[in-house]
């Protein structure tokens, strides 16, 4: 098993001693979730939550590793991001909701209702079936394919769903009237586009999230550490592949982020819904906690 983790450190373009990382928390968490996959109907929905830079995509791959490795699990893996609605249906709610919904991301950009016929399907796969996992390519901002989608054969025992909203309830009805940033104030003023954010997560993403049987919290130590750590992101791409047309400048990313702002604030402030494991993360990135429920 060693080498594979090495491998996937390799390919990850992780630093050699992530392999402490891997030993200290993600070894332990994997042992949880085959014990916990043994006592539950398959397949077990475990639930990755994080904001940007929390590294929930990493901790879901060697998860997925790890359980296939040490217990010969079979892992199926999805993303919110892959269940975003097509560029075109984002335009329509644009046009006919309101004008920030274009950008995706927030609760009702999103395809609930073909993850949750995702999930469905991989719960009464017979062995000779093969579901397909549906994609988003965000260098088109739209969803790939379905030729190119990557299929599972037969059903899993674990599905690993990950994303930066995953599990979060709505707010009350009060606290989404005020603004709490310069994009909700000059862009959503009258507060259409919030309430129809939170709108959606009282309805049909409470159910897709209610699927979420063990949930994983990677908790950013505070929004403004997100924000720093998305503008370091695009500092080390500018400097990788010089200024252009999808560098995003710090101002840039302030907006950018502020679409995300209001429902990462409330993750930080109340935990996604059937939080199981908190890391616990310090402004490094690096996980200085761990808290299981």
């Amino acid at each position: 098993m060693h080498h594979v983790i090495q491998d996937a450190i390799q390919a990850h373009r992780l630093p050699e001693n992530f392999q402490a990382v891997v030993n200290q928390y993600y070894l332990p968490l994997a042992e949880n979730i085959i014990a916990q996959s043994q006592q539950s109907p398959k397949p077990l929905v475990v639930g990755v939550t994080g904001a940007q830079g929390t590294g929930k995509s990493t901790l879901a791959d060697f998860l997925a590793i790890l359980l296939k490795e040490m217990a010969g699990l079979k892992v199926a893996v999805l993303s919110l991001d892959d269940l975003y609605l097509t560029r075109a249906e984002r335009l329509a709610l644009a046009d006919s909701i309101h004008p920030l919904l274009k950008t995706r991301g927030v609760p009702g950009t999103h395809d609930v209702t073909l993850g949750q016929q995702v999930l469905d399907t991989l719960a009464k796969a017979h062995d000779s079936q093969h579901t397909p996992l549906p994609r988003f390519d965000k260098s088109i901002d739209d969803r790939a394919p379905q030729s190119d989608w990557p299929t599972i054969q037969g059903r899993p025992d674990v599905v690993i769903l990950e994303g930066w909203c995953l599990g979060a309830g709505p707010q009350e009805d009060d606290a989404v009237s005020d603004a709490i940033n310069s994009l909700e104030a000059e862009e959503d003023h009258q507060g259409h586009w919030r309430r129809y954010v939170n709108e959606q997560l009282k309805g049909p993403y409470r159910d897709f999230f209610d699927k979420v049987q063990f949930q994983v919290f990677m908790r950013a130590p505070s929004m403004e550490a997100v924000q720093r750590w998305r503008q370091e992101q695009e500092h080390k791409l500018k400097a990788r592949v010089g200024a252009g047309a999808g560098i995003m400048s710090d101002e840039q990313i302030v907006r950018f982020i502020q679409h995300y702002e209001r429902l990462t604030r409330h993750l930080l402030a109340t935990h996604p819904k059937r939080t199981r494991v908190r890391f616990e993360l310090a402004d490094d990135h690096s996980i200085k906690a761990v808290d299981y429920d």
